[in-house]
C-alpha cells in the first residue's frame, strides 16, 4: 500500500475524522500546545490507537508545506469508480449536484473548488484521468481537509457526461463564449452537474459539446473573467441558493 505525509492542523483532524483512508503514525513537533484543532486531533488519535511520536520541529519542516506542527502518515487517496458515482447519484435523486473539472492543473484552484463543493454538500467530482491536478497532500492542506468528505472519480469526461445526460441528469458547462446563457436566468433545481473549465483554455471542444447548455457569468467590471475556482464557487453556490429559496 502507498502511503503519504499530510499535514496541516485542518487537514490532519479531517483524515481522522473522516476515517477513509489508514492511517499509520501522527507525528506531533515538540512543544506544541495541545489545545484547539490539536487537541481535537489529539482525542480522535487516541480513539483509534493511533501511535503518536513527538519530534523537533525540523523533522516536519523536512515534508513540505505548512504543517502547522502537525502531521499523519496515511494511505493514498480513495478514489471512487465512476459506476459507485453513479449509484449514489440514483440514490440521491433530485438532489444530485456533481463538479466535473475539465482539466484543472493549478492545486490551489482545485483545492478551492473541493473545498467549495464540500460545503455545498455535492453528491461528487469527477475529474479526467490526464492533464489534471491530482488529490495531493498539498491539495488536502489547501481545501482544509474537505476532500477527505468527497467523492471523487476519475472517467473519460465526455462519456461520462453522456452517461449522466441518460439518468436525466442536467449537464450545464461554465463558459464564457457568446452563445451561454446568463447563469442567473435559469432554473437549476433539478438534478445537475456543473462542468468547469481549465484556468486558461476553459472547457474542451468536445466537452463542451456535451453539455446540454452553457451558461456564463455576467460581467460589469473592466476585468473579462474569474479565475476557475472563484467562477465554479459561484455556480456551485448558485445552485444552492435556488434549492434552498425554490
Amino acid at each position: 500500500m502507498n502511503r503519504e505525509w499530510l499535514y496541516g492542523r485542518q487537514a490532519v483532524r479531517e483524515v481522522l475524522r473522516a476515517g477513509r483512508r489508514p492511517v499509520f503514525l501522527l507525528r506531533v513537533a515538540r512543544g506544541a500546545q495541545e489545545h484547539g484543532v490539536l487537541a481535537e486531533i489529539m482525542t480522535l488519535a487516541r480513539r483509534k490507537e493511533l501511535r503518536v511520536e513527538v519530534v523537533a520541529r525540523d523533522g516536519l519542516d523536512r515534508l513540505g508545506g505548512n504543517h502547522q506542527g502537525v502531521a499523519v502518515q496515511a494511505g493514498e487517496y480513495p478514489l471512487v469508480e465512476f459506476s459507485d458515482l453513479l449509484a449514489e447519484c440514483e440514490q440521491a435523486g433530485p438532489a444530485v449536484l456533481l463538479l466535473i473539472l475539465d482539466q484543472i492543473q493549478d492545486p490551489q484552484n482545485l483545492a478551492s473548488l473541493l473545498r467549495t463543493a464540500e460545503a455545498a454538500a455535492v453528491t461528487g467530482v469527477v475529474l479526467p484521468f490526464r492533464r489534471a491536478a491530482g488529490i495531493t497532500p498539498a491539495v488536502v492542506n489547501a481545501s482544509a481537509g474537505a476532500v477527505e468528505h468527497l467523492r471523487i472519480a476519475q472517467s473519460n469526461l465526455a462519456q461520462a457526461i453522456e452517461e449522466l445526460k441518460r439518468r436525466g441528469i442536467w449537464v450545464a458547462g461554465l463558459d464564457a463564449s457568446p452563445d451561454a446563457r446568463p447563469l442567473f436566468d435559469t432554473d437549476l433545481t433539478g438534478p445537475t452537474a456543473w462542468v468547469i473549465g481549465s484556468e486558461g483554455e476553459g472547457l474542451r471542444p468536445l466537452v463542451r459539446k456535451s453539455c446540454d447548455v452553457l451558461y456564463s457569468l455576467p460581467m460589469r467590471g473592466n476585468i473579462a473573467s474569474l479565475n476557475a475556482a472563484v467562477a465554479g464557487s459561484i455556480a456551485l453556490y448558485h445552485v444552492l441558493y435556488q434549492r434552498l429559496n425554490g
